[in-house]
């Protein structure tokens, strides 16, 4: 993208979209155990079609990490004042992933006492969570937290502002950004503009492609498969303006769930709750109550300032519990029903059948009902 862009047709969807609602999620870090499955229920359910093996649109770093695609954080994008800012478009490369690895020479070739598993040569030397649980530190204070990366369906969403042909556009139903990939002509400056890099070019049908937030399951009152399928009950899907939901109430009035990088001005609608972490060890191996395993300097890189004033109202009301009080905060982020997570989005997905569309995508039906695809 040379200079600054902006697609007429996609700064007037913009610009003109007046909201009813807008949908988002929270997801508590201080629950996320790392294990993938949101990351897979969404790949299994989205991205099995020809040129889309190396997209993940749900993925779960490991932080401090490198990410996916490769040093994301360091690509550019955002906007400012409406105007798409021009970044880096990643590789294929960058994004890594689709590769096989060499059982054979790691079982059968003598090496496996001294080397890990990894993929054959030739194959892609970086994937969605290459460096995982690597982290950063020194023992005995090393550190590392899990981070689930997705579409942020901005309010402020750079992707549509970018866009040439109006192929993307943001619901006014909802909030969530989606895309006619008919209308869609494989320019890319979606995923220059995109701050997050969290946009997949298909290489085959030579499209732009992302997550859609699960779109025809929503429909349906379903949640999202990646918050439907995380066992850690660490997501929680809603109407961010619903002033009695757990959303607005995390994210506005207890003030404890962050966007991520928000210097970038997109205003995102998925919101972090920061990891806490054990308290570090002093040499002499003894606690030091007052320090900080994560680096706050790290944290507020990632969420900002505010992210200061979100662990110290974290830290209050555990220790109002612990004296014996109690906490509506850490009442909502335990998440003792399930169905406390997702507001209206409680159907059962096993009353939808899914099969695979015209173009390879994936078309959800209610079973006995109307077909929504």
């Amino acid at each position: 993208m040379a200079g600054e862009r902006k697609g007429a047709s996609g700064a007037a969807a913009s610009e003109h979209t007046k909201l009813q609602h807008q949908l988002g999620m929270v997801f508590d870090l201080n629950k996320c155990i790392g294990c993938q499955a949101c990351s897979v229920s969404c790949k299994v359910l989205w991205t099995q079609e020809e040129g889309a093996g190396h997209q993940w649109w749900c993925k779960v770093n490991t932080m401090p990490g490198r990410g996916s695609p490769r040093d994301w954080e360091q690509m550019g994008g955002g906007e400012r004042s409406g105007v798409p800012i021009p970044g880096h478009l990643p590789t294929r490369e960058e994004f890594g992933g689709g590769w096989e690895f060499d059982f054979e020479r790691l079982f059968y070739g003598g090496t496996g006492r001294r080397e890990a598993l990894r993929p054959k040569a030739g194959q892609p030397e970086w994937g969605p969570n290459w460096d995982e649980d690597q982290g950063a530190g020194e023992y005995p204070n090393s550190y590392y937290f899990y981070l689930p990366r997705m579409c942020n369906h901005c309010t402020n969403p750079v992707c549509v502002e970018a866009c040439p042909t109006g192929a993307m556009y943001k619901r006014a139903e909802d909030g969530i950004v989606v895309r006619n990939e008919d209308a869609c002509t494989g320019a890319r400056f979606c995923m220059e503009a995109c701050p997050y890099k969290v946009i997949y070019f298909n290489h085959i049908r030579d499209v732009a492609q992302h997550c859609n937030f699960c779109l025809p399951r929503i429909e349906q009152g379903v949640a999202p498969a990646c918050a439907r399928s995380c066992p850690g009950r660490l997501a929680f899907v809603g109407n961010v303006e619903d002033p009695a939901g757990p959303i607005h109430r995390l994210v506005n009035e207890w003030r404890v769930a962050l966007p991520l990088h928000p210097e970038y001005g997109t205003a995102p609608n998925v919101f972090y709750v920061p990891p806490l972490a054990p308290k570090p060890l002093r040499e002499d191996g003894t606690i030091d109550e007052g320090g900080r395993r994560i680096p706050i300097e790290y944290l507020e890189s990632l969420f900002g300032p505010r992210v200061r004033d979100a662990l110290q109202r974290l830290e209050d009301e555990l220790a109002t519990v612990r004296a014996g009080g109690s906490s509506e905060l850490l009442d909502t982020l335990i998440a003792y029903e399930w169905k406390s997570l997702f507001g209206h989005l409680t159907e059962d997905p096993a009353k939808l059948a899914v099969s695979e569309g015209s173009n390879g995508g994936m078309v959800v039906e209610q079973v006995g009902g109307e077909e929504r695809g």
